[in-house]
């Protein structure tokens, strides 16, 4: 019926897709959803069969069989399977586009969702590009669609080094952050697997994208026709794929409490926990990106070479510990924590991954705290965390190179140096 695609993709796009040609969709019967279509792969599950036995000679019989169970009507699946030409029309024109289609039955279809995502992996994909791409894991960058030229210059600078390291690039293609991300690591040489809502078809006729797809360093992928366009509720379900996909999470910027990069995040946050979600907490912060802190993500450490990326894109999953008394890494004891995580990592049996997470989490807002000359003693009160613990980090932070001691006891930032730094006298 249709070349190039496996015989469970037929059926599964016959039950699923809209099968829009150009702008229009030419059934009047409405695809199963993807709760009806999970009820229904349950079914043929149990009776041990795939969804291309509904294409075989017994498909009357199957279609009666898991009707039932899956709560949809026989005389619809009927007609849904029954498209037949349109299905055709479609993939002509997807094929002529360059545009894959890859069900969840298939063997190609990538480990990363079904593992993690499971019953809530899309049933088929559609995509551009260099397919194993999407298994190489890599760094989400995701942010606003309305970002100043400060973040997306932080964006950028992001985006590059986690090419130069040789790490994909996921994102969800939306303009701002996403876009942004994605071009400037392209532009650096990079990889690029990005999970768009809408307009796959248009991407993949644009000029910008055929040479990054022809040297096999770009790859689009879609759950939703090639042909839809803009839908607030296609934009929502996108992101739990580009949090699937990658190995890291960096939220550049996000609204508080509404917008779908918030969204996204508090979903990995309170429910999924696929990955560690950064945030970036350097320059201005904004109540949204607070809020995600109090919620468990992570200040981004502020990488400056291959292996402090290497470092952060090793941390496990954010949201799977509760969050510190007071929503930030540095708050003191709770009535749970006796002496306080900052005092368990400083103990000689205490974990090297714990000081590393917290140290990674303390990094950003260090940084930020000295831009001008402070003390120990400042520092440890500002944060609530001993002195001993500041004096390891700071001397971590020397030893990288971001900062310097103006006098035993005083650090700030490079640049900060010829401030003036009040010393007291020793009588």
């Amino acid at each position: 019926m249709s070349e190039g695609i496996s015989p469970n993709a037929q059926a599964i796009l016959l039950l699923t897709a809209p099968l829009i040609i150009g702008r229009t969709s030419e059934g009047g019967e409405s695809p199963l959803s993807a709760g009806e279509y999970g009820r229904l792969a349950v079914e043929l599950h149990a009776m041990s069969r795939k969804p291309a036995d509904l294409l075989s000679a017994e498909a009357d019989e199957i279609v009666a069989a898991v009707a039932t169970g899956a709560r949809v009507e026989q005389t619809r699946l009927g007609r849904l399977l029954g498209r037949g030409f349109q299905l055709s029309q479609a993939v002509e024109r997807w094929h002529a586009r360059a545009i894959w289609i890859v069900s969840r039955a298939d063997a190609l279809y990538p480990r990363r969702l079904k593992s993690r995502l499971r019953e809530l992996a899309p049933p088929v994909l559609y995509g551009i590009g260099h397919a194993p791409l999407l298994e190489g894991g890599g760094l989400a960058i995701v942010g606003s669609r309305d970002a100043d030229e400060e973040l997306l210059r932080y964006t950028e600078d992001a985006a590059r080094l986690a090419a130069e390291a040789g790490e994909t690039v996921v994102s969800g293609g939306a303009r701002g952050i996403d876009q942004t991300a994605m071009r400037a690591a392209l532009d650096a040489g990079g990889r690029v697997s990005g999970v768009l809502a809408d307009s796959l078809e248009r991407a993949a006729l644009a000029r910008e994208n055929r040479s990054f797809l022809m040297e096999e360093r770009l790859a689009l992928v879609s759950p939703f026709d090639p042909g839809a366009g803009f839908n607030v509720g296609h934009a929502m379900q996108r992101n739990k794929l580009v949090y699937a996909l990658a190995d890291t999470a960096l939220v550049v910027s996000s609204d508080h409490n509404k917008g779908g990069t918030w969204t996204g995040a508090v979903e990995q946050l309170e429910k999924l926990h696929y990955v560690c979600v950064y945030v970036r907490f350097s320059g201005r912060t904004t109540e949204g990106i607070k809020a995600l802190v109090k919620k468990g993500a992570v200040p981004w450490p502020e990488p400056r070479d291959l292996h402090g990326l290497k470092a952060a894109l090793q941390a496990k999953p954010s949201g799977t510990n509760p969050p510190s008394q007071a929503g930030l890494p540095f708050a003191g004891p709770s009535s749970t924590d006796k002496g306080g995580i900052a005092q368990r990592a400083t103990q000689p049996n205490g974990q090297n991954d714990l000081r590393d997470e917290l140290f990674a989490k303390a990094r950003a807002l260090l940084l930020q705290l000295l831009e001008r000359p402070m003390s120990v003693d400042e520092v440890s009160r500002h944060l609530e965390v001993n002195k001993e613990q500041v004096t390891q980090w700071m001397e971590r932070l020397v030893a990288d190179g971001v900062l310097v001691r103006a006098t035993p006891t005083v650090y700030c930032a490079p640049g900060r140096i010829e401030l003036s730094v009040t010393v007291p006298r020793q009588s």
